[in-house]
């Protein structure tokens, strides 16, 4: 089979598994009333793909350095978004996420059918995000390790490290009761107002380039990075944030728009 060939059959499956995998979310969301769990689901989504592709290279024997070096740090950052997310969401079944608030104001009793759709759309979301991943040892192709995978790899530790303080700078603000209803400025937040969102974004550019070969050329990867980016700054990440920050926290988030970038990072302004 041809390297495009078999992208395409890898493509189609993992849209077959994700559907499945989301349905089973949606039931067990509406059954326990908390719709959050599906960033949980999404999160830990990418390290089963990972493990999975693992597997079906070492039956093909297509499995490659890049390829391994790929599926390895997308099963750790999988890990450990998905642990973070694991312990807010599913340690607090009874608080649901600002964001689905949200939605379920807007929506009624419609709430469970648009959720299905949203669902959906994030089995179209893992699925796409994961070409990447599916590209990264192509069928036939076998590739070397280079320097451009090692600097990806590089990028995606540096990014991890970014995601990491930035939630511990958060939650050790959220900590001090003297914070209450304020707004975190501090440490990352200082220099963006979702330092989170833009390390998330610098992983899938290392991505980009630890799926770098000469079939694809880095182009699942490029399109990936424009994708993530996308959906960060204009539809699930800042804007539903935002709005919710907004609601909670009024003037102060509003003066803190005004002077901090809401992704691309900034020195602050004395």
């Amino acid at each position: 089979m041809n390297p495009l060939a078999a992208l395409g059959l890898d493509v189609l499956v993992l849209f077959g598994e994700a559907c499945l995998l989301f349905a089973l979310c949606w039931v067990v969301a509406k059954r326990l009333d908390n719709w959050s769990i599906v960033d949980v689901v999404w999160s830990y989504g990418f390290a089963l793909v990972g493990l999975q592709m693992l597997a079906t290279h070492l039956v093909r024997g297509t499995l490659d350095g890049p390829g391994v070096l790929m599926a390895g740090a997308t099963v750790i950052w999988s890990l450990r978004l998905g642990t973070h997310l694991a312990k807010r969401v599913l340690g607090h079944l009874d608080q649901e996420d600002g964001r689905y608030l949200r939605m379920r104001a807007e929506h009624g009793d419609r709430m469970p059918a648009r959720m299905a759709y949203f669902y959906f759309v994030q089995a179209v979301a893992l699925t796409i995000l994961c070409l990447p991943l599916l590209s990264a040892s192509p069928a036939g192709a076998p590739s070397p390790l280079r320097a451009i995978h090692w600097a990806g790899l590089a990028l995606v530790v540096g990014a991890v490290l970014i995601e990491t303080l930035a939630d511990a700078q958060l939650a050790a603000f959220k900590r001090d009761p003297a914070n209450r209803g304020k707004v975190c400025a501090r440490g990352l937040w200082a220099w963006s107002r979702h330092p989170n969102y833009f390390g998330e974004w610098l992983v899938w550019v290392g991505f980009l380039l630890m799926s770098y070969n000469e079939t694809f050329r880095g182009l699942p990867g490029l399109l990936c990075v424009g994708v993530m980016y996308h959906f960060l700054a204009n539809v699930t990440g800042i804007p539903l944030t935002e709005a919710q920050l907004l609601k909670s926290k009024g003037a102060a988030y509003a003066e803190y728009q005004s002077r901090v970038p809401a992704f691309w990072p900034r020195p602050p302004r004395a």
